[in-house]
């Protein structure tokens, strides 16, 4: 959590402003995932502050959704595919 926590402060992931007037803010909690290797051992443990979506109205509290994490898998993906195409310039 810790870690989870430095890291959106130095990404500078917020901006911390006064709350309005009549305004209820919407809650978060913590995310706990176990991240094991393929022999079944807990390699890792990871942390993500999570907002309670249950809480929020579209329209209100947001107007669309994005994650700003790409998976690494994903990357590589992308990056071979790039490798194997054959582009004459």
């Amino acid at each position: 959590m810790k870690a989870e926590t430095e890291s959106m402060y130095s990404n500078q992931a917020w901006t911390l402003v006064d709350l309005p007037t009549n305004i209820k803010p919407i809650g978060c909690k913590w995310v706990y995932r176990r991240k094991r290797g393929p022999d079944g051992r807990v390699e890792t443990f990871k942390a993500r502050l999570v907002a309670k979506r249950y809480t929020q109205k579209e329209g209100i509290d947001y107007e669309e959704t994005f994650s700003l994490i790409a998976m690494l898998k994903s990357i590589r993906i992308l990056l071979s595919i790039v490798a194997h195409l054959d582009y004459k310039i």
